[in-house]
């Protein structure tokens, strides 16, 4: 019924993901390597003719039982959806990752300035139970660090809009201490330390948390040059 993209910019496991989507679902559409998340989205936008889309990320693997099928009634066509996606690396179950059915021109007309950008499409948000997908990011030490600072600064910095925080603080308090023995799992808990600490000194100043969407300065910060 509606679009499906999947985007990716660097994800070393991009290709055989979306090689597997492909395989069940054909028309698939793909975005790679456009620069900025709020960027890519628009581009993936701009490729959809429905008037709601279907978002996969690059490090996404679809599980089996998840079907792309949701009809969204006439008084949704103005939310986000989100589904829930399984952290490869701490076990936590909820959308960090997961897959997203967007409305296109809202999509379009984002604010391109608030640095979570699900959030920024729409006051309107819908959260689906339905498990989508798990959120492999897990693939390289800079990938996997990134991950979890990027998710963390958000969550520290309270940032997400409608967050509740006393769920908000338990997965933090995951994220920064579980997965050690899975694969590059330390770089996650690292990587979650730093983007807690980050997302705390900073939850007032709009400006620095938005380079949380800048790749380019994540690396740099990651090699410790930031």
């Amino acid at each position: 019924m509606y679009d499906i993209v999947f985007i990716s910019y660097q994800e070393p496991n991009a290709d055989e993901n979306y090689n597997k989507l492909l395989k069940r679902f054909p028309l698939a559409k793909r975005v790679h390597g456009v620069k900025g998340i709020h960027q890519a989205h628009i581009a993936a936008a701009k490729k959809c003719f429905t008037k709601m889309f279907w978002i996969v990320d690059g490090d996404a693997h679809i599980v089996d039982e998840f079907k792309f099928d949701h009809e969204v009634p006439n008084h949704q066509l103005d939310h986000v959806h989100v589904w829930r996606a399984r952290n490869s690396v701490n076990g936590l179950v909820y959308g960090y990752g997961g897959v997203k059915l967007f409305p296109r021109q809202m999509t379009l007309d984002m604010d391109i300035t608030k640095p979570d950008m699900t959030t920024s499409i729409s006051r309107k948000f819908k959260a689906m139970q339905e498990l989508a997908n798990i959120t492999a990011f897990n693939t390289d030490p800079f990938n996997t660090w990134k991950g979890a600072f990027r998710e963390c600064v958000k969550l520290s910095s309270l940032v997400i809009d409608r967050q509740k925080d006393e769920e908000t603080f338990k997965r933090l308090n995951t994220w920064c201490t579980r997965g050690k023995t899975k694969p590059i799992g330390e770089y996650a808990i690292q990587g979650a330390l730093a983007g807690k600490a980050y997302g705390e000194e900073n939850r007032n100043l709009p400006k620095n948390l938005q380079k949380i969407n800048d790749f380019d300065w994540l690396l740099e910060r990651f090699n410790g040059n930031a």
